[in-house]
């Protein structure tokens, strides 16, 4: 009779650990599912609309030229240029979580203006993103809008 009650313990128990390891697994694969889908609305070319707050004037930041950002989510890249210096790095984002500070690589080409100071200061601030039903993206840091990119036409 011991020997009955302990195995069906045992049955229980383990019963009981596949339902429980099922479903957090199909959580997982469902929170996986929308990080994906959320980062590949981040993928292609996007160009700077907008520095909120920026002290100087968008059009007297960039007079000729506006930076853009590549991001290639296949293989976790991003590639730019400043409206002066071309960078690249490694593409950090889970979901809408983004990271620019971990690898970038930057030409060093002397620059006219505050604009790559001004981009490259307000991008090493964002943690996060927002892409929007209009083709914009907004990079944020904590909940304040740092950059506002726009859909690239070129692609």
């Amino acid at each position: 009779m011991k020997n009955i009650l302990i195995t069906c313990g045992l049955l229980c128990f383990t019963t009981f650990s596949c339902v429980t390891t099922q479903s957090s697994s199909t959580t997982n694969k469902d929170t996986t599912s929308e990080s994906m889908a959320a980062s590949r609305k981040l993928n292609g070319t996007w160009e700077l609309a907008d520095i909120p707050g920026a002290r100087v004037s968008f059009a007297g930041l960039y007079p000729e030229k506006k930076p853009v950002i590549t991001f290639d989510i296949t293989n976790n890249k991003f590639t730019g240029n400043t409206s002066c210096n071309s960078f690249s790095g490694l593409l950090l984002v889970y979901g809408s979580k983004i990271d620019f500070n971990k690898s970038m690589a930057m030409t060093k080409m002397l620059c006219q203006g505050e604009g790559e100071s001004a981009f490259i200061e307000s991008l090493k601030k964002v943690n996060t993103y927002t892409v929007n039903g209009d083709n914009s993206l907004t990079l944020i840091e904590g909940s304040t809008p740092v950059l506002r990119l726009v859909k690239s036409n070129n692609q």
